[in-house]
């Protein structure tokens, strides 16, 4: 990473959720699914009859409304998570996979919803969004980043089609009920009053980055990549000539910049602190603090990198008041996301009130680590019998 400077905890934090917004952004734990393609469960449902009470096969982990969730997929997400050199303990392994498996279960509910009410993704939306995700790369760029996740061409649009079926369904039966008040806004602010204290001075800052070298890294929607000196003073002079002339400092940041953590937010570095902006690069900051909000530096050298910086904001110390809008923005934006989270646990809830959900790790796990018999755990953790999800846009 081309990083600008060495941030603090809470600037690292800032950091990261500017730049999570790419590929899979803004999903919540509960709508993680692995890819497996469509043509491969169907084998599995005619080996296997998809009937509820025929006895599943080692593999089969699950059923959802006799939907098999198979082992082979909770094992490819839990490898492409954990394959770390300090791998998890026997324990912890198995309390990971019955997450993993607890959210493909969630997943293939809201899946079976966004089917009943007519909000599967169309070809037309899975082209686009496949289309949007291979834009960055190369042929065979973006041919290596499949075969490290393991997945074909046909497992991705598989698995993006059901994504964007969820997401189309979140949208409808949750995302566009949520409205956030005035009033709420008041509250939560007068509640918080000191969080909204800035102790020291902050900058937004923006960045677009060019290399000497060749980089195998680069995520820019162009691909373009400066791999010699000349190249780089070339391209960091016709970028300062281009924001010079008035064009957009995101845009070209976005098609040009060599730095793969920040090319596709538009630069957006987020907030650094003062003191953050002094633990850097001297010349960095000089530049930084010559520039008025929305003004961009020049080109800002150090060793094999090339810069222009843009401040996009700076805040002064002091207690932020309510009706700054940035202030209203950030606590409507929480209230939001607070909001969707209970009504997504809610609407997940009753899903699986009205689901017939056999896990069978679970049952597993208690009758091999708790030294119970198969049979009692099957007991106890008989399923209810099956009833139609609800609609509760009809409710």
């Amino acid at each position: 990473m081309h990083g600008l400077l060495a941030v603090g905890a809470s600037d690292e934090g800032r950091l990261g959720q500017a730049l999570r917004a790419n590929f899979v952004v803004q999903e919540i734990q509960v709508l993680k699914r692995i890819v497996f393609s469509v043509a491969a469960i169907g084998v599995v449902c005619l080996a296997a009859g998809c009937q509820r009470n025929a006895k599943p096969g080692p593999d089969v982990w699950a059923m959802v409304n006799g939907h098999p969730i198979l082992k082979q997929q909770v094992e490819r997400y839990y490898l492409s998570q954990y394959n770390q050199p300090n791998r998890p303990s026997p324990q912890e392994a198995q309390f990971l996979k019955l997450n993993i498996l607890d959210e493909l279960i969630n997943n293939e509910l809201l899946l079976e919803q966004a089917q009943k009410l007519g909000l599967e993704a169309t070809d037309n939306e899975v082209e686009q969004k496949f289309s949007e995700l291979k834009t960055p790369y190369s042929d065979e760029q973006f041919r290596k980043e499949l075969d490290q996740r393991g997945i074909t061409v046909e497992q991705l649009k598989n698995n993006l089609r059901e994504r964007i079926s969820i997401e189309k369904l979140i949208n409808r039966e949750i995302t566009s009920k949520i409205a956030v008040t005035e009033q709420e806004i008041a509250d939560a602010y007068n509640r918080n009053l000191a969080d909204y204290n800035v102790a020291e001075p902050e900058y937004h800052i923006a960045q677009i980055v060019v290399t000497s070298r060749r980089d195998s890294e680069i995520r820019n929607r162009k691909n373009d990549d400066a791999t010699t000196p000349a190249e780089a003073r070339r391209k960091i002079r016709m970028l300062l000539d281009r924001l010079r002339a008035g064009v957009d400092f995101s845009e070209l940041a976005m098609d040009y910049s060599e730095d793969p953590m920040t090319a596709s937010t538009g630069g957006d570095l987020g907030f650094i602190s003062a003191s953050a902006l002094n633990q850097g690069d001297p010349d960095l900051k000089r530049a930084v603090l010559a520039l008025k909000p929305g003004q961009i530096s020049g080109v800002i050298t150090t060793k094999d990198t090339y810069r222009i910086i843009k401040l996009i904001a700076m805040l002064s110390p002091g207690q932020r008041k309510l009706s700054d809008p940035q202030v209203q923005q950030s606590i409507r934006e929480t209230l939001r996301d607070r909001k969707e989270q209970l009504l997504r646990a809610a609407y997940l809830s009753t899903l699986r009130d009205q689901a017939h959900i056999t896990n069978y790790l679970a049952l597993k796990i208690l009758a091999t680590d708790a030294n119970m018999p198969a049979s009692t755990a099957a007991s106890q953790a008989a399923p209810a019998t099956s009833t139609p999800p609800p609609n509760p846009s009809k409710e």
